[in-house]
């Protein structure tokens, strides 16, 4: 017998997962209905599940997305004149 993929899933209340991002549940409904978190409604009644490899894969990104942005911070902050040095700007703003 195969194994199920979805054996391997692990879901997780949206009041889990929002204390887990550090916001409200409906800031982590915000980001199901936006799609940048996996959720699923499960159950009878119906409740709504998130797909923990989803948290992370978004805690991945929002990471990246903080690297870039200080990079791009360090690069603005580089191209003063005054850091290049007491030379002519030949190519001034």
């Amino acid at each position: 017998m195969p194994d199920d993929p979805t054996s391997e899933v692990r879901l997780l209340a949206p009041a889990q997962v929002g204390e887990v991002l550090g916001v409200s549940v409906d800031e982590v409904m915000a980001l199901v209905q936006e799609g940048r978190l996996r959720g699923y409604r499960v159950g009878a009644p119906a409740r709504w599940r998130i797909d923990a490899a989803s948290v992370a894969d978004y805690l991945d990104d929002q990471a990246e997305e903080a690297r870039r942005m200080a990079l791009w911070q360090q690069s603005q902050t580089a191209s003063f004149p005054e850091l290049w040095g007491t030379g002519i700007v030949r190519n001034p703003d």
